[in-house]
């Protein structure tokens, strides 16, 4: 006899932007949230009793309520899902609840040469994410990350020695552009004292790491970006990473009587190659939520 398996429900991507008066220059924080709740909700699905479901549009006005009450940590995804987290957990039927957060950086205008108070562009580089668990013993799990980072190298990467069948056509290269899309999520072990702070200093680590790798293939380059990561954050328990190979393809210019030393490509979207991997410290021998879905 069918039985009912897991379920959850909630509000998917509340748009809300707060912008913080108090203080001269105006910030700025701009979310996308998504808030996922489960708990013993069976009597619902099973006769239609919803007497114990909060409304998917009690949890959109808490989300844009909290924005007001939550303060300074709305300026924060990590800390502004945790506050909505610990809300929703308190709600009696809900045992866990996941807030899952993309937040869109703004960089402010400049006006006669300085930094405009109160005017800013969108920052289109990245989206930083941010996935929230909590449960209703008090537990849960924090994960930062990043995505849509687009890195590129035009020298320092290789690719050779790999294993040929019938059906390799792909040219060994000593030399070759290295370009990928960086979706990057980091669990936290440790609480930093600023999430804004270490947000940043990961993504430094990352990006200096890619810049300054002799690559000797993708998958090098994943574990390299790993470890750099959690050698700058001590309070980063596992790093997970997914980097599609943005291939570049050397345009044949010889039907124009040119020749093409390494510097006109074609930027080939599709099929890529993927490759993904997680960075685990070693002293975790178990790796948590990290690997019960995060």
């Amino acid at each position: 006899m069918p039985v009912l398996g897991h379920t959850q429900y909630g509000k998917a991507e509340v748009r809300v932007v707060r912008v913080f008066r108090d203080t001269d220059p105006h910030r700025i924080a701009d979310h996308n949230v998504s808030v996922a709740l489960s708990g013993d909700f069976a009597d619902t699905h099973l006769t239609g009793d919803n007497s114990g479901v909060l409304t998917t549009d009690a949890i959109r006005n808490t989300v844009n309520a909290f924005a007001r009450e939550a303060g300074n940590a709305v300026g924060a995804p990590e800390a502004f899902g945790r506050a909505l987290a610990r809300h929703f957990t308190a709600v009696p039927q809900v045992s866990r609840a996941r807030v899952r957060i993309e937040t869109y950086p703004w960089r402010r205008l400049e006006h006669d040469g300085q930094p405009h108070p109160h005017a800013f562009t969108r920052d289109g580089g990245h989206t930083r994410t941010t996935t929230v668990t909590a449960t209703d013993d008090g537990g849960g799990w924090t994960v930062s990350g990043v995505a849509g980072l687009v890195v590129l190298k035009t020298t320092g990467s290789e690719f050779h020695g790999f294993h040929v069948d019938r059906y390799t056509t792909l040219a060994p290269t000593t030399d070759r552009m290295l370009a990928t899309e960086v979706s990057a999520q980091w669990w936290h072990v440790d609480d930093p004292a600023d999430w804004n702070d270490s947000h940043r200093t990961v993504l430094s680590a990352l990006t200096s790491a890619f810049a300054g790798h002799h690559s000797l293939s993708l998958q090098q380059t994943l574990h390299h970006v790993g470890v750099a990561v959690l050698t700058a954050g001590p309070g980063i328990g596992e790093i997970r990473l997914s980097l599609p190979n943005k291939h570049h393809l050397l345009v044949d210019l010889s039907p124009f009587g040119l020749d093409n030393p390494g510097e006109v490509f074609h930027a080939d979207d599709r099929p890529y190659g993927l490759i993904e991997g997680a960075v685990r410290r070693d002293d975790l021998p178990d790796p948590g939520p990290a690997f019960a879905g995060w």
